[in-house]
């Protein structure tokens, strides 16, 4: 993690400008992305491996104790807390959005081009413009953040990162109850749930809202299942007024009230206690907040950028097609794609719900938000974690597990630590450190004549590395705009700009 945190510094999604002029080392760093580049995949890989590894010792004949799953994860998250932002520039967004509600500015009406300044300046182009879809529990902290900090934006990144840092802990707090409550060993879930690649790096790492989301929907069903309906609704509800997406929680949390009720009647019972509760939080919490019921009509945000989810590539094959024919029809294929995704999620989770007595409600609630990130209009390695949260409490060890898990440990390395697509020396440089990587795991398994030769190998590759990517990069001008310029899209892939070709060539998510 070390390693990982360190390369960061030069190739994760910095700010335009060093925030401590006076750590020079900083802007130093920024000067070598290559070997930084390579450095943070060498530590991802080495992350995944032992992440693996720590798996098959938790399915062994001695696990670890959920004690000391909690003790590595606070090792592996700590270098986290103080690096960089990675894998996506979303906390930037969350700086602005809190600024604005601070200055009195309507988040669901104005993209944090309006406030403008430096907190602005760090968004994304593709975000500049646009309305945020979060709900009033997120937008409250986001606001003290942003309120606390000002325009210092390392104290800023640091405060929304402990706010995520807080919901992964009372995550893994509850999630041992709640997969006792469900007949799973508590040190598979925190494994799988918690410990996990996508966890450590996107939600510590990217400072994503997500974490305070799983950590109380984590919550709200272990607090459910422990015969407190009534307040695990209210912490669900919390959820969904984190992002909405845990508004499905509320559906399968309604079964659990149901099996704690007598007499005739339970289940709608259940359903009206259930909606008293949610609307009652909502209205509490939303006047509290002062910031409206805008977040309900902004819910599509994070479809208004280019996004790659199974209904959006459809859509766009689609219409590709059309095109080619000339149908008129052929502007609103990705839309009818879209609706056709949400249709299909729709239709999975009325069924998982009516199987909720034979799978388990929170059972089903994991597959029905898988069901969810899948079908739905947009897709982000860290969305999985949704459903996971629940699979990991309540799934035997099985297929799906293992499948989860294939899922995660790929889904933590398609992303570069800037949140950019690659371009071709970019993925050159992240391949030679997970191969580096790769090399030292085999070179330590290995302790034999095989293991001397992988040795040898690993260290002449690791000195041609150095001698090749240890130079400063030709304008370290282009180093410092790298993260200042926007996005740009091209054939719906995001890219960087690239610079105008000058004598000594230069290289210039939510």
């Amino acid at each position: 993690m070390l390693l990982l945190a360190l390369g960061a510094a030069g190739t994760g999604a910095l700010p335009s400008r060093n925030p401590f002029p006076a750590l020079v080392a900083l802007d130093e760093v920024r000067h070598y992305p290559g070997p930084a580049l390579v450095c943070a995949s060498f530590g991802l890989a080495l992350l995944v491996a032992a992440w693996w590894r720590l798996g098959g010792l938790v399915r062994g004949d001695h696990p670890p104790t959920p004690g000391a799953l909690l003790v590595t994860l606070t090792l592996w998250a700590a270098p986290l807390l103080v690096a960089p932002p990675m894998f996506s520039r979303d906390v930037y967004s969350y700086l602005a959005q809190g600024a604005m509600v601070g200055a009195g500015l309507d988040v669901y009406e104005q993209g944090p081009a309006t406030l403008g300044g430096p907190l602005a300046a760090e968004v994304p182009a593709i975000w500049q413009h646009t309305t945020t879809p979060y709900g009033p529990v997120f937008l409250l902290l986001a606001t003290a953040v942003a309120a606390v900090t000002g325009t210092q934006l390392a104290l800023g990144v640091i405060g929304l990162r402990l706010v995520a840092a807080a919901g992964v802990l009372l995550l893994a707090a509850v999630l041992p109850s709640l997969a006792r409550r469900c007949g799973v060993d508590p040190a598979a879930a925190l494994w799988l749930g918690v410990l996990n690649p996508l966890v450590l790096i996107h939600l510590v790492g990217g400072a994503h809202n997500d974490a305070l989301m799983v950590g109380l929907l984590g919550a709200g069903l272990a607090t459910a299942m422990a015969r407190h309906p009534a307040l695990g609704t209210a912490l669900l509800t919390l959820a969904a007024l984190v992002k909405a997406p845990a508004v499905v929680a509320l559906v399968f949390v309604a079964p659990l009230w149901a099996g704690q009720l007598a007499g005739r009647w339970r289940t709608p019972r259940a359903l009206a206690g259930t909606a008293v509760v949610a609307i009652g939080t909502t209205v509490a919490v939303t006047a509290l907040a002062g910031t409206g019921y805008g977040w309900i009509a902004a819910l599509d945000t994070p479809v208004s950028a280019a996004n790659w989810s199974l209904s959006s590539a459809l859509g766009r094959a689609t219409r590709a097609l059309l095109e080619l024919i000339g149908a008129d029809v052929a502007p609103h294929a990705v839309s009818f794609w879209r609706w056709a995704g949400l249709a299909v999620a729709l239709a999975a989770g009325l069924l998982l719900w009516l199987r909720r007595d034979e799978l388990g409600p929170v059972y089903a609630l994991g597959l029905g938000l898988g069901a969810l990130v899948l079908f739905g209009p947009a897709i982000r390695p860290w969305y999985l974690l949704w459903g996971l949260v629940p699979v990991a409490a309540a799934a035997a060890e099985g297929r799906l597990r293992r499948w989860a898990a294939l899922a995660c440990a790929g889904l933590a390395v398609i992303i570069l630590p800037d949140g950019f697509a690659p371009g071709i020396a970019e993925l050159g440089q992240a391949l030679l450190g997970g191969g580096l990587a790769a090399l030292l795991i085999l070179a330590v398994r290995h302790r034999s004549r095989l293991g001397r030769h992988l040795t040898t190998t690993y260290l002449l590759l690791l000195r041609f590395a150095a001698g090749l990517l240890l130079r400063p990069a030709p304008a370290a001008a282009a180093d410092h705009r790298r993260a200042a310029e926007p996005l740009t899209v091209e054939h719906d892939v995001a890219h960087r700009p690239r610079p105008a070709p000058t004598p000594s060539p230069s290289r210039g998510t939510r």
